[in-house]
């Protein structure tokens, strides 16, 4: 057998040195590749998402509305209740007039998109509000209870001196006639105002009223010749129904109520002919709020009334009405365009035997 050289072996030995080293510079170069025996790397250090997009739809574009010459809706006619909220005005000195006309209807309104095919409207899709009552109309009183007689004595308040004065005011009737007396007096001195005449159907009928202090100055209600006189030699005035002299209507207003508190809500007028012992006016009073007041003569519930002015001089009227004295009142405070007033409030209350 040949013998190999040391030298031999040694080129053998590099040979097979550099094959090896060459196929695995091959096998790193080499596209990546799965082995079966390899072992999984670990999900939470690598991991891969397969997200699907969601494909995007295009809508067509809306339609345009097609107007149907179908019946529009009508507007709610406004109810009773409806109108009554509204602040109405009770005119007892007015005779009520015939309800207006209609208005005349305009043609029924188009479309703005209509076209020339489209049918116009008819008359019978249109529905017109219902007419609107006039204001005097609104409310009419039908009951009144007139109160029984009484007499109510008052405390009474004034800027122009530091204390007191009293008042008192006598009423009386017989379910047909009745005598109303009021009195102010201080230092000896009084003025006194008294009106006298009939209880009808629509409650006070004034006769004559008087007003006295030193002297005294009256208005006679002619209802014969429908109107009033004066004995101040003033010009007579038209008398209108329902009209009260300025004591009656203290009354009138009392029996208003009484006969249907619910009648007459927050807000509500009432307008009333008022005759002084020289001239005759139209007071309206605005019913206000229920208020409790402590007077002289207690606590009493009341229902306010305001009659504010309408002119340069007129006076400022504030009427506190009491369901326990029969809604007549329980204070009564005028204030005159200077500011100066005269506050009365209940102190006691005498029933005739």
């Amino acid at each position: 057998m040949k013998k190999i050289s040391p030298s031999h072996q040694l080129k053998v030995l590099l040979a097979l040195t550099a094959t090896v080293l060459l196929t695995h510079l091959a096998l790193l170069q080499a596209p990546s590749m799965s082995l079966g025996l390899s072992q999984p790397e670990p999900l939470h250090a690598f991991s891969t998402r397969v997200i699907t997009p969601t494909p995007l739809v295009t809508l067509p574009p809306p339609a345009k509305p097609v107007v149907s010459p179908k019946r529009k809706p009508a507007a709610t006619a406004r109810t009773e209740k409806q109108v009554s909220a509204e602040p109405p005005l009770i005119n007892l000195d007015i005779a009520p007039q015939p309800p207006a006309a209609a208005e005349e209807q305009a043609p029924p309104a188009r479309p703005e998109d209509a076209t020339t095919e489209d049918p116009p409207p008819s008359d019978a899709d249109q529905l017109p509000a219902a007419p609107r009552p006039p204001r005097d109309q609104l409310y009419t009183v039908s009951t009144y209870t007139v109160p029984g007689s009484v007499r109510f004595k008052y405390e009474v308040q004034t800027n122009k001196f530091p204390f007191s004065a009293n008042a008192e005011l006598r009423w009386q009737q017989d379910g047909e006639s009745y005598d109303a007396w009021l009195e102010i007096s201080a230092f000896g001195q009084a003025r006194v105002q008294s009106s006298r005449g009939q209880i009808t159907p629509a409650g006070l009928a004034p006769i004559r009223f008087s007003d006295k202090f030193r002297s005294e100055v009256a208005a006679h209600f002619n209802r014969e010749q429908g109107k009033v006189t004066f004995s101040a030699n003033t010009p007579d005035v038209p008398l209108l129904a329902g009209a009260q002299d300025r004591l009656s209507v203290l009354v009138q207003l009392a029996a208003m109520i009484a006969g249907d508190p619910g009648h007459f809500p927050p807000a509500t007028t009432l307008a009333i002919q008022t005759i002084g012992p020289r001239d005759a006016d139209t007071w309206l009073f605005t019913v206000g709020n229920e208020e409790k007041l402590t007077l002289p003569g207690g606590e009493l519930a009341t229902l306010k009334l305001v009659r504010n002015p309408r002119q340069e001089f007129d006076q400022k009227v504030e009427l506190w009405l009491a369901p326990a004295l029969g809604y007549l009142p329980a204070r009564i405070r005028i204030t005159e365009p200077n500011g100066d007033f005269v506050d009365q409030q209940w102190l006691a209350t005498d029933r005739p035997n």
